[in-house]
C-alpha cells in the first residue's frame, strides 16, 4: 500500500502525529501538499472526489479510502504498520489515549487562540495570557500526570507494554510542549520521569532519528499548534 497524507505544508500540525507513524514503520507514503502545494487539499475539502468527505486535514488516502481525524487515521494505520497490538480491548484503549492526546492538543492551540482561530494572535494577546496561565497551572499538569500514570501501568517504557503509535504521539506531544513552554516543562520535569524517558527513547529509534535529522521534519514555528510566545510561558 502506498499512502497519501494530506496536511498543510510549512507546519507540523496534527499531521505530524500521522507522519511519525509512517516514518517509524518505513511506510511507502507521499506528503501530497509538500509536493503539489496546498491546493491539492482544497479539492478534497470541496468534495471534488469520491468517498468520505473530510472536514479538515489531516486525512489519509489509502486505495479508495479517505480517512480523516488524527486518532481515526492512527487507528486504521496501527495494525498494518505493526504499531498496535492484537486484541480489541487494547486497541480500544489505544484509541482512547489518542483521543485524549487530541483533547490536550486542542487546549494547547486554544492557549494562543482563545477567542477565534481566524484572528491573529496579536488580536487576542491579553485573553491568551489568561488562557495560557490556566493551561500551565491546571490543565497541563493534569493531562501530563495522567499520561505518566499510563506509562507506569504500561510497564514504565510504553503506553501499551510495547512500542506503538501512542508512544510516537506522546513523543510529539512532549516535543511540542518543550518547544512552546520550556520554562513550564522544566518546572514539571521532576514529576514526569517516564514521559521524558519515553521521549528520549523514541528519539533514538533509527528511522525516527533519521527523520528528525532530515528536511522532511519541518521545524516547530509560530504558525503551527505548538508556538513559543515567551509571555505565555512560566514567568521568568
Amino acid at each position: 500500500m502506498r499512502y497519501e497524507l494530506y496536511y498543510w505544508s510549512g507546519i507540523q500540525g496534527r499531521g505530524e502525529f500521522v507522519r511519525l507513524a509512517l516514518e517509524d514503520a518505513g511506510a511507502d507514503y507521499v506528503d501530497v501538499a509538500r509536493e503539489e502545494g496546498d491546493d491539492a487539499i482544497v479539492r478534497y475539502l470541496d468534495g471534488a472526489h469520491e468517498g468520505a468527505l473530510p472536514f479538515a486535514p489531516p486525512f489519509l488516502k489509502a486505495g479508495r479510502l479517505v480517512i480523516a481525524q488524527t486518532a481515526n487515521i492512527l487507528q486504521y494505520l496501527g495494525p498494518p504498520l505493526s504499531l498496535l497490538p492484537q486484541g480489541t480491548s487494547v486497541r480500544r484503549y489505544a484509541h482512547q489515549l489518542q483521543l485524549t492526546i487530541a483533547d490536550l492538543v486542542a487546549e494547547v492551540h486554544d492557549a494562543h487562540h482563545p477567542i477565534a482561530s481566524g484572528l491573529y494572535y496579536e488580536d487576542q494577546r491579553e485573553e491568551a495570557r489568561r488562557r495560557a496561565g490556566d493551561l500551565r497551572t491546571q490543565r497541563l499538569p493534569k493531562f501530563l500526570h495522567y499520561f505518566e500514570q499510563v506509562l507506569e501501568r504500561g510497564g514504565g517504557r510504553h503506553a501499551l507494554r510495547r512500542h506503538s503509535c501512542v508512544d510516537l504521539s506522546l513523543f510529539q506531544l512532549m516535543s511540542g510542549l518543550n518547544y512552546a513552554f520550556p520554562r513550564m516543562m522544566q518546572r514539571l520535569h521532576a514529576g514526569l520521569p517516564l514521559l521524558h524517558a519515553l521521549h528520549a527513547n523514541v528519539t533514538q529509534r533509527p528511522r525516527i532519528a533519521a527523520y528528525l535529522a532530515s528536511t522532511r521534519r519541518v521545524p516547530f514555528n509560530e504558525s503551527g499548534i505548538f508556538r513559543h510566545y515567551p509571555e505565555l510561558d512560566d514567568p521568568a
